[in-house]
């Protein structure tokens, strides 16, 4: 009797023990979801200080960090065409508590342009949201005889030994093919370090054009020392309202280069969704709108579907404009 009121005793023991270790991860298990963030966020740009990503990051840390009540640092950590960076978070704990501000190079270029890439964009990162988009401007010196593309590429046609563009990374390379294909414009293609020296390369004339983003020939165009012959947006630029888009050109072509937030595969949902909202919410502020256009940005706060539709039409795409133009990963 004794030894049977024992075992039930024991029994009930075991029972209420394992209920209370239950109860006691629940709330735990809740605790450690609102309490993210528990320290400092950092999100990795995957280039040096300054460009356009950089700018949009420091743009998000500075409205993030009230938002989530705690510190939101920026990280540069440049090299090989942005796959440096872009690795590391992939590789990264996934905790929220490291974020990536990728532009379209590393995620949807790079898997067209990188032999042997230590990422998979559509596997190792999880879209957030996409931050900003920015166009590309096809600009000549302003010496140049075409006054727009059906110039240019009249003139590329009679002096097919003159015609050449130069492109400051192999994005652009990309980019400028495409338009090639989609007009029969005829131009070698002169790689150069950077947006400086490919810039120069058309102001001291040797070569004929470049594809450059906005920002660093603004000046240039508008002292006219640059004619711009075309954006590469679906609609004209507030700053340069002369400056007609291709598809006003009778060229059915839009392509915009992009930022957006990812984080490492495997990063809770609801974390993912809570940083969502909140770039939605910082894209659609008026003080971001007017410094983004300035830097002739797009803010763009979309949803975290809409982005992973991005990149996984976007990779196929500049895969199939490499091979189409013999453009082999390096």
């Amino acid at each position: 009797m004794t030894s049977n009121f024992q075992n039930r005793r024991q029994f009930w023991v075991v029972c209420m023990v394992g209920m209370a270790s239950m109860a006691a991860l629940l709330p735990a298990h809740s605790q450690s979801q609102s309490a993210w963030p528990s320290k400092p966020v950092r999100i990795v740009v995957p280039y040096a200080p300054g460009g356009a990503n950089d700018i949009l990051a420091r743009v998000v840390a500075e409205k993030l960090a009230p938002a989530l009540g705690q510190p939101v640092v920026v990280e540069n950590r440049a090299g090989a065409g942005a796959a440096v960076g872009t690795e590391y978070v992939a590789r990264a704990a996934p905790d929220g508590h490291t974020l990536l501000m990728a532009a379209s190079g590393p995620i949807a270029f790079n898997p067209a342009l990188v032999a042997k890439l230590g990422y998979n964009p559509l596997t190792d990162l999880a879209p957030i949201s996409l931050v900003g988009s920015f166009p590309m401007i096809l600009a000549v010196n302003d010496n140049f005889p075409a006054k727009n593309v059906s110039e240019l590429v009249a003139y590329s046609k009679a002096n097919p030994d003159k015609a050449n563009y130069s492109y400051p990374s192999a994005s652009f390379q990309l980019v400028m093919e495409l338009i090639k294909n989609r007009t029969g414009l005829k131009a070698l293609n002169v790689p150069y370090q950077g947006s400086a020296p490919s810039i120069n390369a058309v102001l001291t004339q040797e070569v004929q054009m470049t594809l450059i983003d906005s920002g660093p020939i603004a000046a240039l165009i508008k002292s006219g020392k640059l004619r711009a012959l075309a954006v590469t947006s679906e609609q004209r630029l507030s700053t340069y309202p002369q400056v007609p888009t291709l598809k006003e050109q009778g060229i059915d072509l839009a392509v915009n280069f992009w930022s957006g937030l990812l984080a490492p595969a495997g990063t809770p949902a609801p974390i993912v969704k809570r940083l969502q909202e909140e770039m939605t919410r910082i894209m659609a502020l008026p003080d971001v709108a007017e410094r983004m256009a300035k830097l002739d940005i797009r803010p763009v706060g979309s949803s975290s579907a809409e982005f992973a539709k991005t990149i996984a039409t976007e990779i196929p795409l500049w895969m199939q404009v490499a091979k189409d133009n013999n453009i082999k990963p390096q």
